[in-house]
């Protein structure tokens, strides 16, 4: 009860929040019926396996695990749930076994009450660490199995958690099965509260990601990004999911890049991670002497940009196969870093800054295996030096380039397996 009036009270006070952020950025606006769940019930009668991704990063984390629970259990409906619209766009477009999409409710129980009424789902799969108190207790009220998957604590969330124990164990004390993606994960869960018995480490969902390079889809996007911006023409540095004040650094590198010789026809291509983003970076762009052009808008000139800005979702995938050298944003900036594995998949030379602690297993092990250069710059200027030489070093050095992008697709091939680890432990919770 403390609980449910703790968030009604956070939740009217983030108004003004809210609203902002609707009228500036239009964003919530197109999730808040979602996440009340005003609409009917499902007709389907099947039984239903709802598994819920928060955002971006978990949707596409989850394709695998959906695709493999898709074929072991062709009579059950899956229902799949994002919190951001973000997610939203990109499971309706690229998460095709999914019977529904939709939105996780309000952690409120009438809301919870009826999106369970509405899927009735025989178990609920929750990515990586969303964890809601109410409706987990709904869940085990009515004997519905819940299993965290590809779960992770994260260096800055764990101490946050300790500090809050005794709702913390309440809250582990609710999930039926937690499956960590590494052993300090799994110690960190148990710590926390988890019951020892129900963790077990199963490794990381993220390496099993599909081949994008054999995705039909993906070929006929990047055919026609191709075809507008001639991507394959000139050298080109992606720039995946950035965030705010790494724009800037980048601009000033690929500045000081193009001033070495024979380097002047090299490109940027600029992937904001949020799309509020947009509009803000196109505005520093703007305000460059660089030649640029947006993805959105983008005319007979676009062949001609220096830099590209990306301002579409669900088409950096696509953007990969085109890179000479790609860089991970959200690293520069305390984010904490993005996935690196899809550019990866296309054997390409990664970067990334110093901040990769969301992906701290997966950095570690890329760096062991000599697939990733971190930068270990966190001044401003200092990182801008170093990202300029990285930069210029793998695009004149082919043979350096080249093993960096096998190593990384090798690391990989080399990882897989946690998708079938999975999926058994979820079965063994249906046969219940």
């Amino acid at each position: 009860m403390l609980y449910s009036l703790l968030y009604t009270l956070a939740f009217f006070a983030l108004q003004p929040y809210f609203v902002y952020q609707a009228l500036f950025n239009r964003k919530y606006l197109g999730n808040l019926k979602g996440r009340l769940w005003l609409s009917s019930p499902m007709a389907d009668s099947r039984p239903a396996i709802w598994l819920h991704a928060v955002s971006v990063g978990e949707t596409l984390a989850s394709k695998p695990l959906i695709a493999a629970l898709r074929q072991r259990f062709p009579n059950y409906r899956l229902v799949i749930s994002t919190t951001t619209m973000t997610g939203q766009a990109i499971a309706c477009q690229q998460v095709t076994e999914a019977d529904t999409v939709c939105y996780f409710p309000f952690d409120w129980k009438f809301t919870v009450r009826r999106a369970l009424n509405a899927v009735q789902p025989s178990v609920v799969i929750l990515m990586e660490s969303e964890l809601w108190l109410n409706f987990l207790g709904e869940c085990r009220d009515r004997k519905i199995p819940t299993i965290v998957v590809n779960g992770r604590i994260s260096d800055r969330s764990f101490p946050r958690s300790q500090k809050f124990g005794f709702f913390i164990r309440r809250l582990y004390g609710l999930v039926t099965r937690f499956l960590m993606q590494s052993r300090i994960d799994a110690e960190r869960a148990i710590k926390l509260g988890a019951p020892a018995g129900r963790v077990v480490v199963s490794g990381n969902l993220k390496y099993d990601i599909s081949d994008s390079s054999q995705s039909s889809k993906l070929a006929e996007t990047a055919r026609q990004l191709e075809e507008t911006f001639a991507l394959g023409q000139s050298p080109l540095i992606v720039a995946g999911s950035t965030s705010e004040g790494e724009e800037q650094a980048l601009l000033a590198a690929f500045a000081e890049l193009r001033k070495v010789e024979g380097r002047k026809a090299t490109r940027l291509l600029i992937a904001p991670r949020h799309p509020e983003r947009f509009g803000a970076v196109a505005e520093l762009l703007e305000a460059s002497s660089v030649k640029f052009v947006r993805r959105s808008s983008a005319n007979e000139s676009a062949k001609d940009a220096e830099v590209i800005l990306l301002d579409t979702i669900g088409e950096l995938a696509a953007i990969y196969r085109f890179a000479s050298v790609v860089f991970i944003g959200g690293s520069l900036v305390p984010v904490g870093g993005h996935n690196i594995l899809e550019p990866a998949l296309f054997a390409k030379p990664i970067v990334a800054g110093p901040h990769m602690q969301n992906f701290r297993e997966i950095t570690s092990e890329f760096l062991r295996r000599n697939a990733l250069i971190q930068l270990q710059a966190s001044d401003a200027n200092e990182q801008v030096r170093e990202l300029s030489q990285i930069f210029a070093e793998l695009l004149s050095d082919q043979i350096r380039a080249s093993a960096l992008g096998a190593n990384a697709r090798q690391a990989i091939e080399d990882n897989r397996g946690a998708t079938a680890r999975t999926v058994a432990a979820i079965a063994e919770l249906l046969v219940r």
